[in-house]
């Protein structure tokens, strides 16, 4: 097998998608069986051994089917015109390309053998899947030689040259068998079959190559985008994981996601990621949700709010006033309607009130919750106005995730990365001021907050979002050594019924990261490992809940924080 393109492996090396296809071996058309020549003859160009590259006759009927049709339903084009469009000539379906093409046909017919121009044509077509030749397209779907296909193994291959990513077998496989049926009564008319060998259904079980790498996938999409300088051919070992992507992919697959669209990315706390999903089918979308939707963030923001606040000397059993609010005329409001009154920071965030979260994004000042969130790795435009708190300014899952990531690290930034880089040098959070009380936080937000649908039998740490009207609905946090974040919304940004960042994005992130291998932390220069500051904080939270503490809610919390009155528009200050 000769190799073409560039190979994408996983952190165990295998394949994970191929850029530029692969070239199989050259073939000889006259050391093929008879049936597999015959499939693509009767299928492609049934007087090939009659004409001189040009098919009047099949130009005709084509021409006749288009027309009674009302659109383009089969081509005229020779095997010798397809293969000047292979070697010389691009797809483009335009009057010129289809000159050229007629044109060259004759010339190619004057060189070389009708052997020959079979030959080529069969070991450069192309076969979805990244498979370039017949040799490669035998190997990709059955495992074999191409002299060693079965009939209906032939037709299959014979009937993907017409629309080979979309009929390719690993995609679609019962439109390639009934493309492959096509192809049998085809060869019984042209007489190379019998009737009753046509009539057969095709009895077609893949068995995939050992080379199973697929033409394209978010996370491989994403590795490449960020590496413009990439080898064009060889194989690039990158850093995704593939039983957490497995885990990743089934947890989408079992979500009730209705009309809605998802994204969930899953890094190491130092930006390594193990895996991406973009959307629910790369088939049907390759738009990466995961790195290119900007979308409002809601209340997982309110990470850089408490932050800035907690750098600027704010503790978390400080009190803050969960009481109605007007800033300049603009009045936020709890999603609940709920005000309870002086409550610590700790409670706040746990409860993500949106009162609270105002009222210390302008205390601390919006220039010190942007720089925090600049700090964090946020490139995307943030708004200069008190809804900045709210997370009205929009960004990616991707800068999100890793901002949580730097927390889990206790360092920043956290560099996202598909393939291996050396070691970084981030800057360490100060420990105490900043770091452990971000931790408890997080803790008792996904415990007992907004996030508890997310907790798990170990330590978890998190923080829930939902946006204006429930348009998006956000879940990010991380146990151990894993860091999700995961998104819930529409493509059209309309609202979505019931969704908020406390229920599916936080039973998504559940149900990815149970049973997920998870590590503790590795310490982190003077900083101790998680395990060493959790038992303090699980007691502390345990006595919060058993005795009377500074705040103790009325039932759960509440699932969402954020205003569904909120909206933007309305603000005078954005």
């Amino acid at each position: 097998m000769s190799g073409s393109g560039l190979l994408l492996v996983a952190s165990d090396g295998s394949p994970i998608s191929r850029v530029g296809g692969i070239n199989g071996d050259p073939v000889d058309a006259s050391n093929l069986p008879l049936h597999v020549r015959q499939a693509f003859l009767a299928i492609e160009d049934r007087r090939f051994y009659s004409h001189f590259g040009i098919d009047p006759r099949g130009i005709a009927r084509a021409e006749w089917h288009n027309i009674r049709a009302g659109h383009v339903v089969e081509g005229g084009s020779t095997i010798t015109q397809q293969y000047a469009k292979f070697t010389f000539l691009n797809d483009d379906r335009t009057v010129g390309r289809k000159l050229r093409e007629l044109m060259l046909a004759p010339w190619i017919e004057l060189w070389l053998s009708k052997n020959e121009i079979l030959s080529r044509y069969l070991s450069t077509a192309y076969f979805g899947s990244g498979a370039y030749g017949i040799t490669s397209a035998a190997r990709r779907y059955f495992d074999r030689r191409p002299q060693d296909l079965t009939l209906d193994q032939a037709a299959l291959l014979a009937g993907l040259v017409k629309a080979p990513s979309r009929l390719a077998p690993t995609n679609d496989l019962a439109a390639a068998q009934a493309r492959a049926r096509t192809v049998m009564t085809a060869m019984a008319d042209a007489g190379f079959i019998t009737r009753t060998e046509a009539a057969a259904t095709p009895h077609l079980h893949l068995r995939e190559g050992h080379d199973k790498a697929t033409e394209g996938s978010y996370f491989a999409d994403w590795v490449i985008g960020a590496q413009p300088d990439h080898p064009k051919s060889g194989t690039l070992k990158t850093t995704l994981d593939p039983v957490l992507q497995n885990r990743a992919n089934a947890a989408i697959a079992r979500a009730a996601l209705g009309a809605a669209q998802v994204a969930l990315i899953a890094m190491r706390p130092d930006g390594t990621v193990v895996a991406m999903v973009g959307g629910r089918n790369y088939q049907a979308s390759s738009f990466n949700r995961a790195i290119r939707a900007n979308r409002q963030s809601g209340s997982t923001f309110k990470l850089f709010v408490y932050l800035a606040a907690l750098r600027g000397g704010a503790r978390t059993d400080d009190i803050v006033d969960d009481l109605p609010l007007d800033v300049g005329g603009w009045r936020p409001t709890n999603a609940d309607g709920q005000y309870r009154g002086p409550i610590s920071l700790r409670d706040a965030f746990a409860v993500s009130s949106n009162v609270a979260a105002v009222r210390i994004g302008e205390g601390v000042g919006r220039d010190k919750v942007i720089a925090m969130a600049r700090e964090l790795g946020v490139t995307s435009p943030l708004p200069d106005s008190p809804s900045l708190s709210l997370g009205a300014g929009t960004m990616t899952l991707m800068e999100l995730t890793s901002a949580y990531a730097a927390v889990a690290r206790g360092a920043y930034p956290v560099k996202p990365h598909g393939i291996p880089i050396p070691p970084d040098s981030p800057r360490q959070f100060d420990r105490q001021r900043e770091w452990e009380p971000m931790l408890d936080m997080l803790w008792q937000a996904a415990n007992i907050g907004t996030g508890r649908m997310a907790a798990l039998s170990q330590p978890t740490f998190g923080k829930t979002g939902t946006t204006q009207d429930n348009r998006d609905g956000f879940f990010i946090g991380f146990a151990g050594d894993l860091v999700v974040g995961v998104w819930v919304g529409r493509d059209d940004n309309r609202p979505v019924p019931g969704l908020s960042g406390g229920k599916l994005p936080a039973a998504i992130w559940h149900d990815f990261m149970g049973g997920a291998p998870i590590h503790p932390l590795p310490r982190a220069g003077d900083h101790p490992t998680l395990p060493d500051i959790i038992d303090p904080l699980l007691s502390r939270a345990g006595a919060a809940l058993d005795e009377d503490g500074p705040y103790r809610p009325e039932g759960p919390y509440r699932d969402e924080g954020d205003d569904p009155r909120y909206d933007s528009e309305n603000d005078p200050n954005r």
